[in-house]
Parts: structure tokens; C-alpha cells; sequence
């Protein structure tokens, strides 16, 4: 015994005095940050240059924090609308103390930012709309970027069809971007009357830019919408972290160097539903449970003092079994199983000099979806039957998808804020499918495209009060032998606290791959968007309303023949309210749609409303922490007027009509979430912990997103959630970084 308290007494000195060396190693750097007019510039980034040391003002003007580095430095003081100050400081053993005084950026803090159609987070914008810890304490979202972009205006609230709906386009017309590369399979594979929810977490970004229309000539090929995604640099300390949850469990580590120049980073997430079904009844029969692993891995690197290198590799594998009565006889039913192996790689390399800034990207996705549908008699046995249309209910179906893709931008800075950007891409994509069922031997389609673009576009400072964006972009499908040009261009105008954005352009998506498979010289599928608003943005509170018209041409006809002469329009108004002042400690944001659409576009027999687009659409988002608890406490209700639901038959007829058509009940959700930190009294804590308990619908409203029907039209079901309600607890711990404070203020 005498020799083990030796041990570990030798061990506590050996730690006590290993951390006194550490301490004895850093020097405090301290001081107050004001303006001109001597109050303090909160929020301020205060850094030593060529390092990740430094910090941040708090609301008094005052900062502080600890470096190792020593000799001749440079401390580096950034502020929105203030010029960036530099101040030659020399470091040794004693504490150093730097008040500063910053000088307005005229330039900076009277533009305009050009804000038609396009939401955007991110440390670079004055006000922020979601960022990655919105998401996580959004009631309803459960994490999922997605889902709480539908607490935005123009998004609809589509429960049974994966995908974001925006502005009366389908979820195809919505494209995600990473790092500037398209992602082909943003979603988990789902089943039908079953929405899916995103596979990347939003800890993964450190911005985003939720474009409902009047995106950037950057990007392309997506007709409605563009949401994109900015990956994290270098993170500020290596840190693990560890997750357990009624869904499963995760675990992850980030390394970074000595030299704090690079970093890299793994992560492990295991989720099977077994435990939350138990708990929570589901419709379909599971017999397969949903499992889904995923590994992921990146790396870091600075190239100089300007340039940084990115990669990150993804790989899910997902599968999962149910059963559900068959609508034409309910004394069968139909045995549905996926297996859906995903890969995913990102590489980027960003790098400055002087008034050039060059971004490469790159990317490489492959996705299989293997699903099986088989009919069953009430024993689960399978059943094959030669009438229809039970001749076709047991099949089988393959379908895999390549891209590969690579892209430049190169960027000039004017004076003043403006800039000039030009670039090209390329992607290779693959498309493979085969199918079979009863009736048939395997069918094998598909396709293989180079398409390339070209772009330009600028950010041109007429004065800091009016700002324009023209653009241009061409594009170009060997595989469709078809071209496109999309001018776009938009203008802002500072009008009293506020300003006028406006947005014109050209819009060119391909038909989808199932089409395109088959017909491959279809033309582009377009749209012509015409978008107003007026926006008054603070770093507390964000007022916005906007006006938006979209035209729709040559879209994919299915009936009498399949073609490209569809039409339609969408136009609506929307309003957004975010508060984080008028009530201490609270944040909320209110977002109002109204949206008037139709289309004439698959078997569609003339221009109708289609059945995903609500004519109303509201969400109310509060959130408050009260610190006396160490609880944070997260409200979300979400309304959606009724959708028009319609069945198109042609049973008996020679072409395709309404044998049946109405309106859904209102969509209603109430959702809940609290995240307990226990951690919270102990400070300059290493670690920080998190109990998260989220309850989705919590009052359990009846919700119908449509009606399916029976071949014969005697049958019609209401398709509904797979349960009334969801209910997520879980505790995540990380190990070397403390969120205690961006847990407390959440950017408030």
C-alpha cells in the first residue's frame, strides 16, 4: 500500500508540475477594444498573426487570452464596418495590455449586401440567419440542416417526399452545394410516402447560404433553389467527442498539429431505430429495422500564410426492411427492402495573393440503391399473381450513380468592396439502372454525360449605397447535344435604415435521370425568376420581405408522350422577423409564405397546383436559456394550409383525369427540445457535456399529407407519418473544447 501512494504521489507531482510549466509558458495578452465615440465594439476578433491565438470582445469592450508564442508579433483587430488594425507588439515573460481604438470602415459599413432570393450564415456576414448551433437548437430539426431550413420562408412543409420543396419547385429542382461542387445524393434513400432525412452534420460547415432563388451564376443545374454549404477550416484545439442517444451511438477525434498548420479528424456514427421503436409505434411493419453506418474522415492543411487545403471522405451504408397492406387487396401486402452503400470525397484548396484569390474543388460521389418490392399473402409468404396489377408488384432494382466533378474560380479584388470572379467546371456522371418483376427479364438503362460550364460575375460598388451583380453562365451536355446561356444579375439600393435588393435570370436544370436515361435529347428544363425585397439586417434583428415571380418552361411531359413542352408558374410573397433584442435572452424569428402556383408538367392533364405546394405556409421558432437551471428550452410550431391532392386515372379512358380531387386537412406541428448542461458552473472546464430531449409533434396532431388509390378507384388511403410523434434523448460529451458559451448565447 505504502508503495502505491508513492506511485501515485510521484504522479501527482510529475502532473502538478507539468501543468506549472505550461502555465509559466503562456503570456496574457489583454485590453479593451472601443470606437471612435469610446464604446465598445463587441464581438471584435482580436489575433496574433500567423497563429490561432486570440479572442473575442465581449460586451463590455474587454478581451483576454493566453499564447505561447514569443519575440516580434503582430496582434490583428477585425470588426465589421471598422478597418482592420494592426499593432507591432513584442512578447516575453510579462502580461501585455493593448487598448485599441478602431476607425470606422465608411465603405464597409454603409453597403449594401445584395440579398434577393438568398439567406446566407457565416462569420463574414453582418447578421446570421442559421447557423450550425440554429440547426442543433431548433425544436423539430433533430440536427438535420434540411428540416430547419424549413422554418424559413419559400420552403414547404413536405413530410412524405424526400427533399426541400421551394417556391412551388419539386425537390429535383433543389440542389446542395459543398465546398462548390454539386452533391448528387445529399439524402438518405427512402421508400414511398416516407421522407428521409440529410446524411451531413451541421457541424461539418461554417456557413450556409439558403438560396430560394436568384442564385449565383457560380452555380448551376438547379431550376428552383440552391443551398450552399461551406465546409470548416482548421479547428481552434484538437478535441473528442463521444455520443450516446435513443438513435445510437457516435464518436470522433480532430487532431491538430503543434504548429496549429494542420489538422485531421475522424468519426464514427452507428444508428439503429430498434430502441425508439419500441417506444414509439410505426405503421409500417419493420421486419428490418433501419440501420445505417457511417465513418468519416478529414484533413486540414494551410499553404502559406493565405492558402488552406480541405478534404473530407464520406461512407454510409444504410438498409432497412417494412411492410405495408397492399392498397388493390388488403389481404396481401408488400415486402419493401433497401440497401443503399454511399460514398462521398470533397478536396478544395483556397489560396490568396494579394488582390487574387484562386478556389479549386473537386469532388467524387457513388451511390447504390439496391430495393427489392415483394407481394405477400398475410403469412409473409410470396405470392405471384398474372393479372393486373398484381403482375408487376414483385420487382427488383438497381440503380447506381457516379459524379465526378471539378471546379476553378478565380477572383480579383477592386477598390472598395468590389470584385470580379470567372471560372469553368466539369462533371462526369454515370447513371446506371437495372430492373425486373414478374412480367419481365432484366431491363438494363442508362447514361454517361461530360457537361461543363463557364461563368463570370462581379460585385461592382457604384456607391456604398447601390451595389450591382451581373452575371453570366454557359453551359454545355455532349449527351443532350444541348447549350444554354443564363444571364443573371441582381442590384441593391440602400433605402433609409433598410435596402431594396432586386434579382432577374435564367435558370437550366437537365430532365431527371430516369428520363433522361430513355430520352436523352430532351432540351433543358427552365425557369425565369424575377425576385424584390426589402431587408433591414442587424446584428439583433433581421427584417425582410419579398416578392418573387417564376416562369416555368419545357418541362418533362410523361402524357400522351414524353416530351419537353411542360409549363407552369410560381409567385408568392414571404416575410421573415428575427428578434434577439426586444426580449432579454430570447431569440426568436417568425417566417410567413404565401404561394400561388400551377403547373402543366408529367401526366398532368393542364396546368394544375401540384400536390406539394401549400398555399400558406407559417413557422414561429423560440428559444431561450435560463442559466439558473443550465437548461436551454427550444419551441417550434409549423402550420401549412391544405395541399390539393388529386387522383389522375386513366381507368377505362384514353387519357389521363381527375377522378378524384380535394384538399388535405391543415399540416399542424408543435415541437419541443431542451439541452441540460451540467458542466455549466465550472469554469475554464476541458470538456463539455450535453443531455439533449427533443419531442417532434408533441401534441400529436393528426397530420395528411395526400391520398393514394387503388388501380380500380374503390380505394383511398390517407398517407400519413409512419408515427404521430418522435422522441429523441441523448448526451454528447466533448473532451478539449468547451461550447459552454456557444451552447448560453447561441450568437445572441
Amino acid at each position: 500500500m505504502r508503495n502505491k501512494y508513492s506511485h501515485m504521489s510521484r504522479l501527482l507531482l510529475l502532473l502538478t508540475l507539468f501543468i506549472s510549466s505550461t502555465a509559466l509558458g503562456q503570456v496574457s495578452i489583454s485590453g479593451v477594444v472601443t470606437n471612435k465615440k469610446k464604446k465598445p465594439v463587441t464581438g471584435a476578433s482580436i489575433t496574433i498573426k500567423g497563429s490561432y491565438d486570440g479572442g473575442t470582445v465581449d460586451s463590455t469592450g474587454n478581451y483576454s487570452f493566453m499564447t505561447t508564442e514569443r519575440g516580434d508579433q503582430i496582434l490583428v483587430i477585425t470588426a465589421t464596418g471598422f478597418k482592420e488594425e494592426d499593432i507591432n507588439i513584442k512578447i516575453g515573460v510579462e502580461s501585455i495590455r493593448k487598448d485599441v481604438v478602431l476607425q470606422d470602415n465608411t465603405s464597409e459599413l454603409g453597403a449594401v449586401l445584395i440579398t434577393a432570393g438568398s439567406f446566407e450564415a457565416g462569420d463574414k456576414k453582418r447578421g446570421t440567419v442559421l447557423s450550425s448551433m440554429d440547426i442543433y437548437t431548433t425544436a423539430g430539426a433533430d440536427g438535420d440542416i434540411t428540416s430547419a431550413i424549413k422554418t424559413l420562408p419559400g420552403a414547404q412543409q413536405v413530410g412524405e417526399q424526400t427533399g426541400l420543396f421551394v417556391r412551388g419547385g419539386t425537390a429535383e429542382e433543389t440542389k446542395v452545394f459543398i465546398d462548390g461542387t454539386l452533391v448528387n445524393n445529399y439524402f438518405y434513400t427512402s421508400t414511398t410516402d416516407i421522407a428521409s432525412r440529410g446524411r451531413f452534420s451541421p457541424s461539418l460547415f461554417q456557413g450556409t447560404i439558403f438560396s430560394s432563388g436568384g442564385y449565383s451564376a457560380l452555380y448551376g443545374q438547379a431550376l428552383s433553389s440552391a443551398l450552399i454549404l461551406e465546409s470548416t477550416d482548421l479547428p481552434e484545439r484538437s478535441e473528442g467527442n463521444i455520443g450516446v442517444s435513443s438513435v445510437g451511438l457516435s464518436g470522433g477525434y480532430t487532431s491538430l498539429a503543434k504548429d496549429k498548420k494542420s489538422s485531421w479528424g475522424v468519426d464514427y456514427n452507428y444508428v439503429n431505430l430498434w430502441p425508439s421503436f419500441q417506444v414509439i409505434h410505426q405503421d409500417p411493419d419493420y421486419f428490418q429495422i433501419p440501420v445505417v453506418n457511417t465513418a468519416e474522415g478529414n484533413f486540414r492543411i494551410k499553404t502559406g500564410k493565405r492558402g488552406l487545403l480541405k478534404f473530407y471522405a464520406y461512407y454510409s451504408g444504410q438498409q432497412f426492411g417494412l411492410s405495408r397492406p397492399d392498397i388493390d387487396s388488403l389481404a396481401l401486402k408488400d415486402a419493401f427492402t433497401l440497401k443503399n452503400p454511399d460514398y462521398y470525397a470533397n478536396l478544395s484548396w483556397k489560396q490568396r495573393w494579394h488582390k487574387w484569390r484562386l478556389t479549386l474543388s473537386s469532388s467524387y460521389s457513388n451511390n447504390l440503391d439496391k430495393v427489392q418490392n415483394q407481394l405477400q399473402n398475410s403469412a409473409g409468404e410470396p405470392v405471384t399473381m398474372s393479372q393486373y396489377p398484381y403482375d408487376s408488384k414483385s420487382f427488383q432494382a438497381h440503380t447506381a450513380a457516379q459524379l465526378a466533378q471539378g471546379k476553378a474560380v478565380l477572383e480579383y479584388k477592386l477598390p472598395d468592396l468590389s470584385a470580379v470572379r470567372f471560372g469553368g467546371e466539369y462533371q462526369h456522371s454515370e447513371y446506371k439502372s437495372k430492373f425486373t418483376d414478374d412480367t419481365i427479364p432484366w431491363i438494363n438503362t442508362g447514361y454517361t454525360d461530360n457537361f461543363t460550364a463557364a461563368f463570370g460575375e462581379a460585385d461592382i460598388y457604384v456607391t456604398h449605397k447601390l451595389a450591382l451583380k451581373p452575371g453570366i453562365r454557359f453551359e454545355n451536355s455532349p449527351l443532350m447535344q444541348k447549350s444554354d446561356v443564363a444571364p443573371r444579375v441582381s442590384a441593391a439600393y440602400q433605402v433609409g435604415p433598410g435596402q431594396v435588393s432586386l434579382a432577374y435570370g435564367l435558370f437550366y436544370q437537365k430532365p431527371d435521370d430516369g428520363y433522361l436515361s430513355f430520352y436523352p435529347h430532351m432540351g433543358y428544363q427552365k425557369a425565369t425568376h424575377y425576385i424584390a425585397n426589402y431587408q433591414i439586417m442587424t446584428t439583433k434583428r433581421t427584417f425582410r420581405l419579398e416578392g418573387f415571380y417564376k416562369k416555368y418552361d419545357y418541362l418533362t411531359k410523361t402524357f400522351p408522350d414524353t416530351s419537353d413542352i411542360g409549363t407552369g408558374y410560381a409567385q408568392g410573397v414571404e416575410l421573415f422577423w428575427r428578434d434577439k433584442q426586444t426580449f432579454k435572452g430570447i431569440d426568436y424569428w417568425i417566417s410567413y409564405s404565401y404561394l400561388d402556383t400551377k403547373r402543366n408538367y408529367l401526366n398532368f392533364p393542364y396546368e394544375m397546383t401540384p400536390n406539394f405546394a401549400a398555399k400558406n405556409t407559417l413557422s414561429i421558432v423560440f428559444k431561450k436559456f435560463v442559466q439558473d437551471w443550465k437548461t436551454g428550452f427550444n419551441l417550434s410550431y409549423s402550420y401549412a394550409s391544405g395541399r390539393p391532392y388529386y387522383n389522375l386515372s386513366q381507368y377505362g379512358k384514353p387519357a389521363y383525369y381527375i377522378q378524384d380531387s380535394g384538399r388535405t386537412i391543415p399540416y399542424n406541428n408543435i415541437s419541443f427540445s431542451l439541452n441540460y448542461i451540467p458542466t455549466l458552473s465550472k469554469p475554464n472546464s476541458k470538456h463539455f457535456t450535453v443531455w439533449v430531449l427533443s419531442v417532434n409533434n408533441i401534441f400529436n396532431f393528426k397530420q395528411v399529407y395526400s391520398y393514394n388509390y387503388s388501380y380500380n378507384n374503390e380505394i383511398k388511403q390517407p398517407v400519413e407519418p409512419p408515427a404521430g410523434r418522435f422522441i429523441f434523448i441523448g448526451c454528447f460529451i466533448s473532451f478539449g473544447v468547451d461550447r459552454t458559451q456557444d451552447a448560453i448565447n447561441n450568437n445572441l
